[in-house]
């Protein structure tokens, strides 16, 4: 899968579900792209790279998200 068409398939899915969820899991992600877990891994590593997407981690759980959502978006921002 080319790199454009796999950030245009992300950002329409997470656009769509924004209204219910901000985080995403990778499981989600690579499901998304129809992709096996090493491609899917490059392609969202480079998304992340240039700002497409965002890592999140608590420590124990790791997830992706669009920049500026979810809650801890507009904590962050309200200093």
């Amino acid at each position: 899968m080319e790199y454009e068409e796999a950030k245009k398939k992300i950002t329409e899915a997470l656009q769509k579900k924004l209204k219910t969820k901000s985080k995403f899991y990778f499981s989600d992600l690579a499901k998304i792209l129809g992709e096996k877990p090493r491609v899917a891994k490059k392609l969202i590593n480079q998304m992340v790279q240039e700002g497409v997407l965002e890592y999140w981690s608590s420590g124990s759980t790791s997830m992706y998200g669009m920049p500026g959502t979810g809650k801890q978006a507009h904590a962050e921002h309200e200093d």
